[in-house]
């Protein structure tokens, strides 16, 4: 990056002394505008419509932009800082990542735009060096919270569970959602807040409550079942008769013996584009509280803006506009078209798309943001590793002991997290702010 930089201002350079000799001629008249780096987390058509939509973003003075789409996000960001060159605009779906850069000074305020279409739970104001600022604004959404199966397959009264939690790095995962969507059923929203911002003890009895109620959902599995679901991504296998590897086609179709209920987020969709598939509250099945129902658990792709360019600033403030929304949209292949947090802003057009967007924006009660991605990345990372443990071995002697390390890396992260952490008003919110 660095490099390419040093070769991008010689250039311009050159360019510039082109112009001083040419000058009377009136050759040159305009700087050559500099180019904005977004970074991002979507690759293959995901990348594409985005892409897609960033070079039809044009704001009139010339800017272009490009795209840098990396499933390693964190990895390739964490580089990109240590060279001193980082992007211009990073999308992160890590508000604990961001909180951090943001009390690290890498972050830059929002400008006052942008910062009105960032509230709870998706972008809270943050207190940094004694001054509440914005630093980051949602592009798109997820809501999470739900359970999948084939239309009119299974006996939602004893779901055979699909479970598979590899993911490269962030193996473990889709398990820590489970454990947290119990706790937000289960103990409601206050107690999920407390124990996201890491201002409870991973072993109070409430938040190990959630663990063995997982373990009971799920029940007894074989070893070659709990190996499956350690080994085989999140997204499911291709079909062995497809050409070419062909698609991923969902756990409900590729994990043996056969499956019938899936816990995931509303992205999932994509795989089963081609299938009758029918989407549920998880509150239903997770034996949590009636008064609790109306609550979601949601994630988001969040931009925040790195370099001290002025450009990068009103870049996000485009990007999180009605216009860019729309053409993010019409860009997508209808599987994949976003979710975004207002019921103002284009939504998906399929069924299923357009009950997530109902649901996310109109009927639930409380969105709570997805809390091991509020949490430090230390302490996510260690979840995610906990939970591939207890998944192995679910005794409760072995949960005991995960839940004590857990704790620990609470309390060693506590000291340095306290003066930036997220606000617990942060976490949990009506939707629409």
């Amino acid at each position: 990056m660095n490099r390419s930089r040093t070769r991008a201002r010689a250039a311009f350079r050159g360019f510039l002394a082109a112009c001083l000799l040419a000058v009377t001629a009136g050759a040159c008249t305009d700087e050559r505008p500099e180019t904005l780096v977004v970074l991002g987390p979507w690759t293959g058509d995901e990348g594409e419509a985005f892409e897609a939509m960033l070079n039809k973003l044009d704001d009139g003075t010339g800017a272009t932009y490009t795209y840098q789409g990396t499933r390693s996000l964190r990895e390739t960001l964490v580089a990109q800082l240590e060279a001193d060159a980082p992007p211009d605009v990073a999308i992160l779906n890590s508000v604990g990542e961001l909180t951090e850069y943001a009390r690290a000074g890498r972050l830059k305020p929002l400008t006052a735009t942008a910062a009105a279409r960032a509230y709870p739970p998706w972008a809270p104001p943050l207190s940094v060096d004694g001054t509440r600022r914005t630093y980051w604004v949602p592009l798109k959404v997820d809501l999470k919270s739900l359970v999948w199966s084939k239309a009119g397959e299974g006996d939602r009264a004893a779901p055979k569970w699909c479970v598979a939690l590899a993911s490269q790095a962030t193996s473990g995962w889709p398990g820590t959602d489970w454990v947290e969507d119990i706790l937000l059923h289960r103990a409601g929203p206050a107690v999920y807040t407390e124990w996201a911002t890491g201002r409870l003890s991973w072993r109070d009895p409430r938040v190990r409550d959630a663990w063995t109620t997982w373990a009971a959902l799920l029940g007894k599995r074989s070893k070659a079942s709990v190996d499956q679901s350690l080994t085989m991504t999140y997204v499911g296998t291709p079909d062995p008769a497809a050409k070419s590897g062909g698609a991923p086609r969902g756990l409900l179709g590729s994990m043996t013996p056969r499956c019938t209920h899936e816990h995931q987020s509303a992205f999932i969709r994509y795989v089963y584009a081609g299938d009758r598939v029918r989407v549920d509250p998880a509150a239903g099945f997770l034996r949590g509280r009636p008064a609790h129902d109306g609550a979601y658990e949601v994630a988001g792709d969040m931009a925040a803006v790195f370099s001290d360019d002025p450009a990068a600033r009103t870049l996000v403030e485009r990007l999180s506009g009605s216009t860019a929304r729309t053409l993010w949209r019409s860009e997508a292949k209808k599987e994949l078209r976003p979710l975004f947090p207002d019921a103002a802003d284009p939504q998906p057009t399929d069924p299923t798309g357009r009950r997530l967007a109902e649901i996310l924006t109109r009927e639930a009660d409380t969105l709570c943001f997805d809390a091991s991605d509020v949490m430090a990345p230390g302490m996510r990372d260690a979840f995610h590793r906990a939970v591939l443990r207890y998944f192995r071995d679910p005794e409760d002697a072995r949960l005991d002991e995960l839940l004590e390390q857990l704790d620990a890396v609470r309390e060693d992260a506590a000291p340095d997290t306290a003066t930036g952490r997220l606000p617990a008003s942060g976490v949990c919110a009506p939707p629409g702010g």
